[in-house]
């Protein structure tokens, strides 16, 4: 069976569907629809699906064009229709994971499509996960609704957590070029997915686990979010101290070793940065330890948005215009 699915892959009869038509899954469908495989865009919003089938783009990154020629070829099919999982040698999934309003991880739209292809899931397919969360998700939660099948991971079927990297409007590092973690819950999960995904990507990176590659996402986005607060921090206590925290960042950019810029702002924004510290805090509690640093970091950032505000009204009454 491992090898009849790497023949699939090598000779691009295998199909693949992909979950979650947003600014991750789209060009990642497309970057597979490109090199000659079928892939199922698959969304519940129907928006999205016909505005795909349509060739219309409703991402920035992505040109109505390429999405319009991947369609008329029939390379790229969009559809709402989970069905099309049963005929799927891969699955990727990727949705969205927010924040509930206690903090918490939402993990709903992560558990509606395991439900999906737990429903469709036979001999022989490949299933990664690429949406941010905790450390454990791929083991603890979709492992174990997959297995109830009586099907075996890593035998029956492959399972892997692969990250999601990209960097909205930046023409420089795209799908293809930005290195890619992967961690499958057995070796042969992983080596699977490495061939699948190595027909796209120019360099991927096996780690150990599932586990070490959900941490290792959340670990890139937390050091971003720490050190964002301590520039916006920085940036406060310039304030006070009448010193312009931009020439202080450029005169220690200067220094060519354990230094790197970050710069303050009116908080933290995008869909990554303001949630996924609190899925790292939140399994930490869960395991008895309480991230002091990180939510630290948070509470800076959430805070400069007041300050801004304040710095701006301070700044019109100045010149005798009032908010």
């Amino acid at each position: 069976m491992i090898s009849q699915l790497e023949n699939k892959i090598a000779n691009k009869t295998a199909k693949c569907a992909v979950i979650g038509m947003g600014y991750v899954g789209l060009p990642l469908a497309m970057e597979f629809a490109a090199k000659g495989y079928k892939v199922y865009g698959v969304d519940i919003a129907k928006e999205k699906i016909n505005n795909l089938k349509a060739g219309v783009s409703y991402i920035v990154d992505i040109r109505s064009s390429d999405i319009k020629k991947l369609v008329t070829a029939k390379k790229l099919v969009p559809t709402w229709d989970f069905a099309v999982l049963s005929e799927s040698d891969m699955i990727i999934v990727c949705v969205p994971t927010p924040l509930a309003k206690t903090k918490e991880p939402d993990m709903s739209f992560i558990i509606s499509a395991a439900d999906e292809i737990k429903k469709h899931l036979r001999s022989g397919q490949l299933i990664v996960l690429e949406s941010t969360t905790y450390p454990g998700t791929t083991d603890e939660v979709l492992l174990s609704m997959f297995e109830e099948t009586g099907l075996k991971a890593g035998k029956d079927f492959f399972l892997a957590f692969s990250p999601e990297r990209i960097d909205p409007s930046n023409p420089k590092f795209v799908t293809k070029n930005i290195p890619k973690i992967m961690g499958g819950v057995t070796p042969v999960c992983t080596k699977i997915a490495m061939k699948f995904y190595s027909k796209v990507i120019d360099r991927l990176v096996e780690v150990s686990s599932s586990k070490v590659a959900e941490m290792a996402k959340l670990y890139e986005n937390t050091f971003r979010s720490v050190n964002i607060a301590l520039a916006n921090e920085l940036c406060l206590i310039c304030d006070k101290l009448g010193v312009d925290v931009w020439e202080v960042i450029d005169a220690a950019s200067t220094k060519p070793f354990g230094f790197m810029p970050f710069y303050p702002g009116p908080g933290i924004g995008g869909h990554c940065i303001p949630v996924d510290p609190y899925y790292l805090t939140w399994k930490s509690r869960v395991y008895g330890f309480d991230p002091r640093f990180i939510e630290l970091a948070a509470e800076v950032n959430h805070g400069m948005p007041e300050y801004v505000v304040g710095r701006i009204q301070d700044i019109l009454n100045d010149r005798k215009k009032s908010i």
